[in-house]
């Protein structure tokens, strides 16, 4: 089920709202290409983390930005995920498709370079159904990509997944 947040993280390498939609169209297509990376992603809060591997195109169309790609863990599982979003305004919205087929919902806006989105899972993910995502763009070539969920039992945030990417 972490997973399934680490491969969100990934998919939605984009989106968040500015102060205009010209701003927006312009963060969006700084994201569009191809892209490879490496991290880490918790399964399950109380369990030790996987080494993961990911490759993703996107497209930047306007206000929109669509990601598809597949990561790899353990040196033989593979997942395919993607993401679509749209932003109106100062408000983003958009789909994410996990490995398993459900599709989330994803929430958010843009700060600087970094997006913050809530995730509303389409099923329970440690306990309940919602998590954070945040997307930050690292330089020219680089983004980082974290989900953040709060552990069931003690009430803390823990970083499920953290994903470093770079422009191929």
């Amino acid at each position: 089920m972490m997973l399934q947040k680490f491969l969100l993280t990934l998919g939605v390498l984009c989106c968040t709202a500015g102060t205009a939609l010209a701003d927006e169209t312009a963060f969006l297509d700084s994201l569009e290409g191809k892209w490879t990376g490496s991290g880490m992603v918790l399964t399950r809060i109380n369990r030790a983390p996987i080494n993961v591997s990911c490759n993703f195109d996107s497209e930047a169309d306007g206000s929109a930005l669509s990601m598809k790609g597949t990561c790899r863990g353990l040196l033989v599982i593979s997942r395919s995920i993607s993401a679509d979003l749209r932003s109106k305004g100062a408000t983003y919205s958009g789909v994410y498709v996990g490995p398993r087929g459900g599709r989330s919902a994803l929430t958010g806006s843009r700060r600087g370079n970094a997006i913050n989105l809530t995730i509303r899972w389409a099923r329970e993910v440690n306990g309940d159904r919602r998590a954070r995502l945040v997307v930050q763009k690292v330089g020219e070539n680089g983004m980082r990509l974290s989900t953040i969920d709060e552990d069931p039992s003690s009430g803390k945030r823990v970083v499920t997944s953290e994903i470093n990417l770079r422009r191929t």
